[in-house]
């Protein structure tokens, strides 16, 4: 990342009210350096109560260039890092253990005197705590470790206030989640002053149990964990701090962290790293709040409505569109579907229909072999059930009158095109859907009304007419009609209902 992208991302974890961030390795690079000049120089950006993180390996002139980027901040963690298993310190650093213990006493002895021993009044104004680092401590042996922090602590000199903090990183993870945990329990039971100590753990996620790991060493007695946004790290990645907080949400501890817009969080991630979420990422993939199995579907809708109907659902608990919840495809049912047509329209399908749309949704979905979205359940819904052939018949005018005396008379009129020709036609009944059907009678809609139903959509603006027609030979189909007129709209289902019964019968005719 740029320094531009950097800072990005730097606002964003202060703005999630992360108190101690890590924001460069200053001896690795003049870019690093520079950044840390700019956040320490720039008026603002480093809020008073947070600590700026500086890494540095174990090396008199490393240590050095990292504490002159630092100069002029408020509060600084140097992070010293130094590798203790048996195979770096033998085939890599070719030390003894008293060799290593005496290298990390050094740096100790060194750091104070550049910091909160120094004779530069500026150094001495910046509140430094040490966090000393032991790479692979998941190789190294608890009794090493315990010697070696004695003595660091030795030089340091920690207090009850400003505690050292002794990080214990799985730097390459090997072992069961259960293991590390014992060997931090290990080490919180054996190191003295246990008050003026911050026992840390850096879990990597070679084995993918990096939150498990760093879960379990908070039980074991790890008082701080570190990681990163979604787990982006050297190779498999550090601990997910994202999955790790919101984990600790749902055992009712909180972590600190405000995580409730995690759609911003993930965007600002990816657009600075360049590498993707995975959409089945836990809390933040994009189909993490998704099913695409029909009896899941079912479950999902019909505890929203009941949520809906207690008055208790609050949609802004879940940062999803209810489109992003549920999702179609061919393992689907009836409940996916509806769930989605019910968005899109604001309808509630009558069951027959449901279960009859279902099965055309779901062919669809055979067919193409790909998810179903919402805008194709859309086009699937309007061509099955609300298309009207518009020179077979449109619609071009309806009016409804309704008596009442000694019993309700509906007058109904209607004014049809018919492949260019206009028909004026009128009926008399007692009740809306068979007069309007009396009135259509001249130009062939001699069905009957199997099921009806009328709604309204959820904001009262348009009413839903669900027609179902049949005939003796057994023909049915259903029309759906949407209008803010009712007459409208329970003309339209009977014109897109007995269209489909006319090429029914047709179809019929020539396969026989």
């Amino acid at each position: 990342m740029n320094g531009d992208l950097k800072l990005r991302y730097f606002q964003t974890l202060i703005k999630l009210g992360y108190k101690e961030i890590e924001v460069s390795y200053p001896s690795a690079s003049q870019t690093e350096f520079d950044f840390t000049r700019y956040l320490i120089s720039t008026p603002g950006i480093v809020p008073d109560d947070t600590w700026i993180q500086v890494m540095a390996p174990c090396r008199d002139e490393l240590i050095q260039r990292t504490i002159e980027a630092v100069r002029g901040a408020r509060k600084v963690v140097l992070h010293i890092h130094l590798s203790t298993s048996d195979l770096f310190r033998e085939i890599v650093y070719l030390m003894t253990k008293g060799e290593m213990i005496d290298l990390a006493v050094r740096c100790m002895r060194m750091i104070r005197e550049l910091t909160k021993d120094s004779l530069d009044a500026e150094m001495r104004k910046t509140e430094w705590t040490m966090e000393f680092t032991l790479e692979n401590f998941q190789d190294t042996s608890v009794e090493f470790a315990l010697e070696i922090c004695e003595a660091v602590k030795a030089a340091w000199e920690p207090t009850t206030e400003n505690k050292i903090i002794f990080n214990l990183p799985s730097t390459v993870e090997i072992s069961m989640p259960n293991v590390f945990a014992d060997q931090i329990e290990l080490f919180c039971r054996g190191i003295s002053e246990r008050e003026k100590v911050c026992v840390s753990v850096h879990p990597h996620n070679d084995r993918g149990c990096g939150v498990a790991a760093a879960e379990m060493a908070q039980l074991a007695g790890a008082d701080r964990v570190e990681g990163c946004l979604f787990g982006n790290g050297e190779r498999t990645g550090n601990v997910d701090l994202v999955t790790l907080a919101l984990n600790l949400y749902t055992q009712g501890i909180s972590p600190r962290v405000n995580l409730g817009n995690l759609n911003e969080v993930v965007a600002m991630v990816e657009d600075c790293t360049k590498i993707p979420i995975h959409p089945r990422a836990p809390y933040a993939g994009k189909y993490v709040f998704c099913t695409f199995t029909g009896t899941h579907q079912d479950a999902i809708r019909k505890g929203y409505n009941q949520l809906q109907e207690s008055g208790k659902h609050d949609a802004t608990q879940v940062p999803k569109q209810h489109e992003a919840i549920v999702r179609v495809n061919s393992q689907s049912g009836k409940s996916g579907v509806a769930w989605l047509l019910e968005e899109s329209f604001h309808i509630h399908m009558p069951r027959e229909l449901e279960i009859e749309f279902t099965k055309i949704v779901k062919t669809y979905a055979n067919m193409s072999g790909f998810e179903i979205t919402q805008e194709t359940i859309r086009r699937l819904f309007r061509e099955h059930y609300m298309h009207a052939d518009s020179e077979k018949a449109r619609l071009l005018d309806c009016r409804a009158d309704e008596t009442k005396g000694d019993r309700v008379v509906t007058q109904v009129q209607l004014k049809v095109a018919v492949e260019g020709s206009e028909h004026d036609l009128e009926a008399t009944g007692s009740e809306l859907l068979p007069t309007i059907l009396d009135a259509l009678k001249p130009l062939g809609y001699g069905f009957e009304a199997l099921n009806s139903q009328m709604q309204y959509t959820t904001n009262r603006d348009t009413i839903t007419s669900f027609v179902r027609l049949g005939t003796s030979e057994n023909f049915a189909a259903w029309g759906v009609g949407m209008h803010k007129d009712t007459a409208w709209a329970v003309s339209l289902a009977i014109l897109a209902a007995g269209q489909k019964m006319m090429a029914e019968k047709v179809n019929s005719f020539f396969s026989n």
